[in-house]
């Protein structure tokens, strides 16, 4: 008897023994599809993930071997420059400190003494350079160092924040980094804020008095006195510096760098994007009041935040030098004016801590901040991956676990969506059912597809099954994996929690490995890839994924069969490096997919 062919393929001869495999279109752009998804996955781990990660690692150590060969570099003051069309100020000059002079931190230091800040700040210039997060550790050692964020800039990589004034007079010196301010306290607490003063000598008296909260915000409170004849407008600015790029993760669904929000808006610029910047300057002129800037990694920020009821000019810039050198800044587009004898304030804060959800809420609005939550990197499913946060957080609080919260949120989404889950399971339990039927056709039809086609849509319509309902569980599944991926991998408050057992950070993976038999066998497994490092968390989903499958009623077509059963295989190493909280969830909604799925299908074979 000869194969059967499908529709526009030649015929041959064929031996009645001879068994013949014909590849249609669609199986064809089947396999074409997965080939060319396994080829994206891990070639971008090969290709791009891992040069990436050894490209920066090679500029990190290029950059710290040149540090060390050369004297700190300090700009001096950069003062942004104020427009010079503002009335009464003529051309400002533009103090940008491309010339690098040493700066000696020899000055008296005021130390920080907060609940979850310590470090200190230097008299001289008054700058905010090194901040230590005393509620983090680099690492989950007993040991490790609390996280060093804002640095000296006596230090190779100076990372801090500034804030001052300009003016249009070249004749009236403003505070800069060379300034020797004198404090009323050698100690800077929630209880106990700091007044410096420094006289210029030329008519003019700077007071700032510096207070700091217990959750991460420095705020200066700055007043100009003046002693002139005439009047004269001050421009107050603020910045943020840091020296050297930093090291970041390389994965491109989160943002580190620079970043604000203006007119209400979240603008992003990489390190490279700041490097390509024609001139090296990227300016932002809000047409609304308020706004703020700074740099983020991926779970601590540093970020100005002026009085949000005036308008300003924001930057991100390169700075010249003989290294790289990353500025944001903002300043006051009007200026204020000191009337002869008179005064002017400024208040200005400055966030350098920790990005933890509730908190940039509180103080967005406290402070009025715009979109302050925004320096949490949420992604495109921002609308499903904070109410999930809060959710788990919530169930947190209640179960003092994130990985159970985690479970116990993923009941929760099946509850919500049990009546379109029910429907598309019994449609699917009636497709096993037709299963037989559908074969029929098949053989009966043959190579003629419009016939079979049909007759299969008469069937369904008759049996009132939808062959596609079975899709919907996975598509329902995709936001909300993604979203909780989002919420594993960005929020602080998933770093460094505990599961059970070896599963010591919900957003690290699963540290175990097939390949050394879970810790049993002497030797590490770090040279191999990172989809190659397969813990038992991915086995287990890999497991739950291959026996929930084998509820779905079998394609017809045995090409789609046999990929499908390679699916479970395919994911379990793509999960090996995702997150263990997510590969935890995906194994949990695997275990009550199956359940509910079991149940169903039982019901309606016994109908």
């Amino acid at each position: 008897m000869g194969a059967l062919l499908p529709m526009g393929t030649a015929a041959t001869a064929v031996a009645p023994d001879e068994k013949v495999f014909v590849m249609n279109s669609d199986n064809r752009n089947l396999l074409l599809a997965v080939a060319l998804s396994m080829a994206v996955l891990f070639g971008w781990q090969f290709l791009v993930v891992g040069p990436e990660m050894e490209k920066e690692a090679a500029q990190q150590q290029l950059l710290a071997e040149q540090q060390e060969k050369q004297p700190t570099a300090d700009s001096g003051t950069p003062q942004a420059t104020a427009p010079a069309d503002q009335p009464g100020t003529g051309a400002m000059p533009t103090k940008t400190g491309d010339t690098a002079t040493a700066i000696a931190d020899t000055a008296k230091r005021i130390v920080i003494d907060a609940p979850l800040v310590s470090g200190s700040f230097s008299l001289q210039g008054a700058r905010i350079d090194d901040v230590v997060l005393t509620d983090y550790r680099e690492t989950q050692e007993a040991a490790s160092e609390n996280i060093h964020f804002l640095k000296k800039v006596s230090s190779n990589n100076p990372f801090f924040a500034e804030f001052g004034w300009a003016v249009s007079d070249t004749q009236q010196p403003m505070p800069g980094a060379d300034t020797l301010w004198s404090a009323s306290s050698d100690v800077l607490s929630p209880v106990k804020p700091v007044t410096l003063t420094w006289d210029n000598d030329h008519g003019l008296v700077f007071t700032r008095t510096i207070a700091i909260n217990d959750d991460y915000i420095i705020t200066f409170d700055d007043i100009v006195t003046s002693s002139l004849d005439t009047a004269l407008t001050l421009f107050p600015y603020g910045l943020v510096r840091r020296h050297g790029t930093p090291p970041t993760s390389g994965i491109y669904i989160l943002h580190e760098g620079a970043l604000g929000v203006f007119d209400e808006t979240l603008s992003e610029e990489d390190y490279d994007d700041i490097r390509d910047a024609d001139g090296g300057v990227s300016k932002i002129d809000p047409e609304k009041p308020g706004g703020w800037i700074g740099f983020t990694d991926k779970y601590w920020l540093a970020a100005v935040l002026p009085d949000q009821n005036r308008n300003y000019s924001f930057a991100f810039k390169l700075l010249s030098g003989p290294t790289d050198r990353y500025q944001v800044d903002f300043i006051d587009k009007a200026g204020m004016v000191v009337a002869p004898g008179g005064s002017v304030s400024s208040k200005s804060r400055l966030f350098a801590g920790a990005k933890k959800v509730t908190l940039l809420d509180h103080y967005a609005e406290e402070f009025g901040i715009p979109n302050f939550d925004l320096a949490i990197d949420f992604g495109w499913f921002y609308f499903l991956t904070k109410p999930f946060f809060y959710a788990i957080n919530w169930l947190n609080g209640i179960l003092g676990n994130f990985g159970l919260a985690t479970m116990a949120f993923t009941v929760l989404v099946k509850l919500v969506f049990f009546p379109l889950a029910n429907k598309s399971y019994r449609s699917m339990g009636k497709m096993r059912l037709l299963a037989p039927k559908i074969q029929s056709l098949r053989e009966r039809y043959g190579d003629d597809r419009m016939a079979m086609n049909k007759e299969m849509m008469a069937l369904y319509k008759a049996e009132q099954v939808n062959p596609a309902a079975g899709c919907l569980p996975v598509l329902l599944q995709i936001p909300v994996f993604f979203a909780l991926y989002k919420v594993l991998f960005v929020t602080i408050e998933m770093r460094h929690a505990p599961f059970f057992g070896w599963i010591t950070d919900l957003s690290a993976p699963d540290p175990t490995s097939i390949f050394n038999l879970f810790g049993i066998l002497p030797y590490s497994t770090d040279f191999l890839p990172s989809f190659l490092q397969l813990g038992v968390w991915p086995i287990l989903m890999g497991i739950s994924m291959f026996l929930q499958m084998r509820l779905n009623p079998a394609p017809p077509d045995p090409i789609q069969a046999k990929v499908f059963q390679f699916m479970p295989l395919f994911f379990t190493f793509l999960l090996a490096t995702f997150p263990a909280g997510l590969v935890i969830y995906w194994t949990w909604n695997n275990l009550l997919s199956m359940a509910q799925q079991w149940f169903i299908m039982k019901r309606v074979a016994e109908s």
